[in-house]
């Protein structure tokens, strides 16, 4: 058991599934992918403890107890989540946070503190973070908000997503390549954006089905095959290179297979 603010937690190993009793809760812990967090905590017997809860439930950490050393950890290492406490020596976490957002540097970044003013949260989120849990905190909220994270680690920070030629504004849904807008239905954005997101890397039909579609057919429909076909006859139109390309058997990669 350790505490981390006022409710006790036990924590579960990663390849375990199990149940933890919080109140009346219920709570099943189950394994995940190993990711690599970075967790930037001062206090020692807290950071001790949250990254051995983190590791235990599957993930790799690295932890640190000061700014300067967690800046150096943030900027030389590719993390998936960074957890950052803001009252840190040295340098502290806004510092850290506007450093990485102004270099370019795309990880989540998960604000942990002890400033729980309504004013603190939103400069904390203004300045980039993606989000802000105050302490005292329960494990199992940290971990469940770590994960969401995590399964948004392919979406980007801007709303701008470029490959080659095109350019797709995630936020109005518009799409231009080469400077000329091209005219799509929602569900051949829905595709298209969804290739892009994963740019260079083979998607297959199974993923883009299980992804965008909420039909019974089975996945080896060619209604996926269908809409490519559409896809690249606007995107292709007045004779430009190829930029949707098939990998047979298998699926389709957006742009060079990286």
């Amino acid at each position: 058991m350790f505490q981390c603010g006022k409710s006790p937690v036990r924590i579960l190993s990663g390849g375990e599934k199990a149940e933890s009793a919080i109140g009346a809760v219920a709570i099943s812990f189950v394994a995940v992918p190993k990711m690599r967090l970075l967790l930037i905590e001062d206090y020692a017997p807290l950071r001790k403890s949250v990254a051995k809860g983190l590791r235990e439930a599957g993930f790799a950490v690295d932890a640190t107890g000061d700014g300067e050393e967690g800046l150096w950890y943030a900027m030389d290492k590719a993390h998936d989540v960074i957890i950052l406490d803001l009252m840190l020596p040295k340098i502290d976490g806004l510092s850290i946070l506007k450093k990485l957002r102004s270099k370019g540097r795309q990880c989540h970044v998960l604000i942990l503190t002890a400033k729980d003013t309504l004013g603190d949260r939103v400069q904390g989120l203004n300045t980039g973070a993606d989000d802000y849990l105050v302490k005292p905190f329960a494990f199992e909220e940290l971990l469940a908000r770590v994960r969401a994270l995590v399964r948004r680690k392919y979406i980007s920070k801007s709303p701008l997503i470029r490959v080659s030629d095109l350019e797709i504004n995630t936020s109005t849904r518009v799409v231009h390549r080469a400077g000329r807008l091209i005219d799509l239905t929602s569900r051949e954005y829905a595709l298209l954006e969804f290739l892009a997101l994963r740019a260079g890397q083979v998607v297959t039909r199974g993923e883009i089905w299980e992804h965008l579609y909420d039909f019974n057919n089975d996945s080896t429909s060619n209604v996926t095959d269908v809409y490519i076909l559409y896809l690249r006859r606007k995107l292709e139109c007045g004779g430009q290179p190829r930029l949707i390309h098939t990998r047979r058997g298998i699926g389709y990669v957006l742009g060079e297979p990286t």
